[in-house]
């Protein structure tokens, strides 16, 4: 549309407020193929259209100062941009109902106002690349406003602002008697809460603040106590977030707490628009405010971003626990290293035993549902053993330690990890997988070989018939079959077991399952009180990592069924039990070194995809479920290469541990009778205190 077109339009009398509006936001948005720059062009084509047409400047002006009059701002200030209390189902649900019938709208509503103008998902990219002096420019020409009536629209919409402001502080104050935070912290109802008292300094401020409003004076009170209280709210959700770690926490305390800080966020946004003492702080947090207003609208009119945004609350609420366990996963010191190795051992020796069960069954020649039971529960079990035994699969640990690199990269600056650190860490990460994979394959191979040449030498007779052993070394050539994409299906069922570790970690934290297994009844007859009590820690302790390992096994042995249900090439494959084929079918027919070396190597290579897969998927979820990233993949290669240059040992072998440093010599012992004075005048100190 060209420029005249619409000064045509927007001087036609019948073209309401809304359709004023919904007519420049339509001739400034971007088109296909264009860019911010277009937008901005237009904006100053619009101001001097404007300026030399002076009657429908005034046309304009009037029909806005009409609308503004009418217009509310409560439920925009109130709703828009927080999650919602209703829940995500609702929500969602409300959404797509509004896609089929949608609401008649409320013209007067300035939230609906907003729905209808910015209808096009992509609106909030070009607004917030707008210059806000572009953006300010654009709504001063729109709101052409004689001086008397500039200010009383200020006065109307600031006294809408105030109302906004104590209701976001009442609902601030009520979130503290949910459930989910009276089980956190049952004590916060017996003192005056930091939300509480928020609300109480607030509801003050505004009566203060509107008093002033309407006999135009100077505030009287400022919103400094206000801003310590929201600071003081912060770190209360802060220790609830925390304390949810290790009390559980669900996906409605999740979003709960959440909520809580988006509507502190949002106070904390209106007061420094309204703030009388810094008029140009106030002018820009109100463009920052509008931008988001138009992002949360234009997200409105789809489900995607809310789906997005649950699954974040959703992962953060599983990744949690296990961030907290992936540190047992990085092995930082040789005595670390070295134990990591020999619990891979462990692994290895006991999985070499689980692949002889399975060869066992599959020459058992049962029907497909059968074995696939059998060899499901042969996993499953295996691997809770493996666990118990405090042994390790090396291809388990991905999802921990992918959440415990997302933690560091959320405690760097604005979300962004120092690159060296980072590096540091990924380095002690690749070392600990590597050694724990050689642990696997090392011991697991070589204790199939053994299995199958005694066996052989004691039968007679190969342990492994002639067709399975042609199919055990075809199915993990990688360019014979396909072996490398079996391998990442492995990777994805790794990476769906840490979730599931995170998951029921977080529901015995959530149960407080040790105290209810202590005090089960079936339980009392048979255990005594302590061993209840050992018995109620181990599960609670361990209770997500047997979960995940059975269901790990589970997946595993279910995936050949599956494929072959819809006859497709579906199956696993498991560096452990990969490298332990290659020990029992080169105990049938010992190779030479370079055929043996050539398998062991393909067992390798699948044991990289398992653990390339799995980890890309879990430290994607964990970087999503904390909303944060990497800033600069460039950076962080560059670091790993300096700290790989630095010391190349470090990729294969940690570095000497430091020596410590010898405490200084403590200087004289007091004797009983000042250690007895400092603890009388501590306590008289401390009386005083309590008095004041």
């Amino acid at each position: 549309m060209k420029l005249a077109t619409l000064i045509n339009q927007l001087a036609d009398e019948q073209t309401s407020a809304l359709k004023t509006l919904s007519l420049v936001v339509d001739w400034i948005r971007p088109h296909r193929g264009e860019t911010v720059h277009n937008a901005i062009d237009r904006m100053k084509q619009l101001d001097g259209a404007l300026t030399e047409n002076l009657d429908v400047h005034l046309a304009i002006a009037g029909r806005m100062q009409e609308w503004l009059d009418q217009a509310q701002f409560f439920q925009l200030l109130s709703g828009l941009g927080l999650y919602s209390r209703r829940g995500f189902v609702k929500e969602i649900g409300e959404r797509l109902y509004e896609r089929i019938n949608p609401a008649p709208k409320d013209r007067n509503n300035v939230k609906s106002v907003l729905f209808v103008v910015f209808h096009r998902k992509d609106d909030a990219e070009w607004i917030h690349q707008i210059p806000d002096e572009a953006l300010l420019r654009l709504l001063t020409t729109l709101w052409h406003f004689s001086p008397p009536a500039l200010e009383r629209t200020r006065h109307r919409i600031y006294s809408q602002m105030l109302n906004a402001l104590e209701m976001l502080s009442i609902w601030v104050a009520a979130e503290e008697l949910e459930p989910n935070i009276l089980r956190l912290n049952p004590k916060i109802i017996d003192r005056e809460s930091a939300f509480v008292a928020l609300q109480r300094e607030i509801a003050a401020l505004v009566q203060s603040w509107n008093h002033a409003l309407q006999h135009q004076q100077d505030v009287e009170q400022d919103d400094a106590h206000a801003r310590v209280l929201i600071e003081q709210c912060r770190e209360e959700i802060g220790r609830l977030q925390r304390k949810s770690v290790t009390a559980g926490s669900t996906m409605a305390l999740t979003h709960l707490l959440e909520r809580l800080h988006q509507t502190l966020d949002r106070i904390e946004h209106l007061l420094d628009i309204m703030d009388p003492e810094d008029p140009v702080k106030g002018l820009k947090r109100s463009v920052e405010l509008f931008k988001s207003l138009v992002q949360a609208s234009a997200e409105r009119h789809g489900v995607r971003a809310l789906w997005r945004a649950n699954l974040r609350l959703m992962s953060r609420s599983v990744t949690e626990n296990a961030s907290d366990h992936g540190e047992h996963y990085i092995a930082g010191s040789r005595k670390e290293y070295l134990a990591m190795l020999a619990s891979g051992a462990g692994g290895g020796f006991i999985i070499a035993f689980m692949a002889l069960i399975k060869i066992q069954i599959l020459q058992l020649e049962l029907t497909e549902g059968w074995q696939t039971l059998w060899v499901s529960l042969n996993y499953g079990i295996g691997f809770m053993i493996i666990h118990i035994l405090h042994c390790t699969v090396a291809t388990k640990q991905p999802a921990m330690t992918a959440a415990s690199i997302a933690e560091k990269v959320e405690q760097g600056e604005q979300g962004r990890a120092n690159a060296r650190k980072l590096a540091e860490l990924l380095v002690r990460v690749g070392r600990t997988q590597l050694i724990a994979i050689i642990g696997n394959v090392a011991v697991a191979l070589s204790v199939a070989f053994a299995i199958g040449w005694a066996y052989t030498h004691a039968q007679g007779t190969p342990l492994v018939s002639t067709e399975r052993y042609d199919y055990m070394l075809a199915g993990i050539h990688p360019w014979q079959s396909l072996a490398l994409m079996y391998a990442a299906i492995a990777g994805v069922w790794l990476f769906v077991s840490g979730l599931v570790a995170g998951y029921f970690d977080n529901r015995a934290a959530y149960l407080n399952l040790a105290a209810r297994l202590e005090q089960h009844p079936l339980l009392r007859p048979l255990m005594t009180p302590e061993t209840r009590a050992r018995f109620g820690a181990y599960v609670a302790e361990h209770y997500g990592a047997l979960a995940s390992n059975f269901v790990f096994g589970v997946l595993l042995g279910v995936t050949g069924y599956i494929g072959y249900l819809l006859n497709l090439p579906i199956d696993i494959r498991h560096v452990a039990f990969s490298s332990a084929d290659v020990g029992y079918a080169m105990s049938v027919f010992i190779p030479g070194a370079r055929e043996f070396a050539l398998f062991t190597l393909f067992a390798l290579m699948i044991g990289g995809v398992n653990l390339v897969v799995s980890f890309t998927l879990a430290l994607n979820v964990a970087l999503r479920a904390r909303n944060t990233r990497v800033s600069s993949f460039s950076k962080l290669i560059k670091a790993w290469f300096m700290v790989i240059k630095e010391n190349p040992m470090a990729m294969v072998y940690p570095p000497r541990d430091p020596v410590p440093v010898p405490d200084e010599p403590a200087g004289p012992q007091p004797t009983p009778e000042q250690s007895q004075q400092a603890k009388t005048d501590d306590k008289a100190r401390r009386h005083k205190a309590l008095e004041k």
